[in-house]
């Protein structure tokens, strides 16, 4: 790419929230190809949105014509990050982690090109795994002040919980990791989350004292939306990057409800437009504020989930939304039978069986406060029954509320 550099893109996107020493990072930044890195745990089978922004900070890394390294945390994983948590992380097995790293490996790769010297994947289990601990506590162990790691942030707030000899580890074996990955690669810029600080700065203090090298941090902004809520979390739960978990259609609709306060910056850190074009739409107002919306569901959807499943997404929501004809295929489908209707089925447990309510005292309450919808029409009545004579096109589509939607396919008797 021509014109500005990776970290003048960061700053403008809004991603820097923390450098260590801005001056020197330009100036590693200037001669490209810089080798820098961020590290995954893999704890879940799946990333979710929360986890977009250091993903795309690596995208933005690759296109400067820099070297990036996706650490698949194998032996992290086994320990467990206590930054941002109250409590211990679950122990998971080996055989569960590797397994959660390929399908990670997997969700990354849709956003980096991971081919050929594009860039690095690599699990830390790798060299974790086999380390002899008494030569790891003398040779890097002694390196490190426990006064000063416990006054970093993440381990005070966990000390008046509690705070396991287990992952009081995790910093150690961090900043590890950025040694090796200096000694093997030249690596020397670390970004993370905020919340990641004191663990880049060990790793940059190790590297400091064992190569006399000076090595970069750059920490992103722990995201929360306008109205105060963690970044990805809805009534339904996390909005996760893998499919199965959250339908491409389920995708776009967390996009383009967020709130119009966080359009512009969502389009800054969440997609590839020009700041230009990000500042346009951004400025819209009143009614057009959607078109903004839809252009930030859309890419963002393109990127997780391709072209393809985006269109299907956008098509399906201007039906669903705004009353036009066109291909519903991509909302959350499920089948009734005719023969049910033909006796009636009814409504509350209709609306439960859909996924839109977790229980029929939840769907009562959505009934009661007018919130309830088959095909448009608002049902008014808790006892109300749902029959044959409801549905259009063979299909009943259900509506929780203003922007939740559930089609009810319908089939014949004699189809098994």
């Amino acid at each position: 790419m021509t014109g500005k550099g990776f970290y003048e893109e960061l700053r403008e996107r809004g991603f820097v929230q923390q450098v260590t020493d801005e001056e020197g990072l330009k100036e590693l930044l200037a001669q490209p190809p810089a080798v820098g890195y961020i590290g995954f745990d893999p704890t879940a089978d799946s990333l979710h949105v929360g986890s977009l922004m250091p993903i795309m900070a690596l995208v933005h890394m690759q296109r400067h014509g820099h070297r990036p390294i996706v650490v698949l945390g194998g032996g992290t994983a086994m320990v467990g990050d206590p930054s941002g948590k109250t409590e211990m992380r679950k122990m998971l097995s080996r055989e569960q982690i590797e397994a959660n790293a390929e399908r990670i490996r997997e969700q990354i790769g849709r956003y980096v090109d991971l081919s050929g010297d594009r860039a690095i994947v690599v699990d830390n289990y790798e060299w974790l795994g086999n380390l002899n601990y008494i030569e790891f506590l003398r040779d890097i162990g002694r390196h490190f002040s426990v006064n000063r790691m416990l006054a970093a942030e993440a381990y005070r707030i966990r000390m008046e919980t509690g705070l396991s000899f287990l992952e009081f580890n995790y910093q150690v074996l961090q900043a590890y990791d950025f040694l090796i990955l200096y000694r093997r690669y030249g690596c020397r810029l670390q970004m993370g989350g905020d919340d990641q600080w004191g663990n880049i700065v060990a790793g940059i203090d190790l590297i400091r004292r064992l190569e006399a090298v000076e090595a970069y941090g750059l920490t992103f902004p722990l995201i929360t939306t306008a109205s105060g809520q963690k970044m990805g979390k809805t009534a339904k739960g996390a909005i996760w990057l893998d499919p199965d978990k959250t339908s491409p259609y389920e995708f776009y609709q967390y996009w383009i409800n967020v709130d119009d306060r966080d359009v512009e910056r969502f389009l800054a850190y969440f997609t590839l437009l020009p700041m230009d074009e990000v500042r346009r739409l951004g400025s819209l107002e009143g009614e057009r504020i959607r078109e903004a919306k839809e252009v930030l569901a859309y890419e963002v959807t393109k990127l997780a989930h391709g072209e393809e499943e985006a269109k299907k997404a956008r098509d399906a929501s201007r039906a669903a939304f705004g009353g036009a004809s066109g291909d519903v295929s991509a909302i959350p489908t499920s089948e009734i039978r005719a023969e049910e209707l033909e006796q009636g089925v009814p409504l509350v447990e209709l609306f439960v069986r859909s996924g839109l309510v977790k229980s029929k005292s939840e769907a009562r309450r959505l009934i009661q406060q007018g919130g309830a919808y088959v095909n448009g029409v608002r049902q008014t009545d808790i006892d109300g029954v749902v029959t044959m004579e409801m549905v259009r096109d063979g299909e009943l589509m259900l509506r929780a509320g203003k922007k939740r939607y559930h089609r009810v396919v319908v089939k014949g008797n004699s189809e098994e």
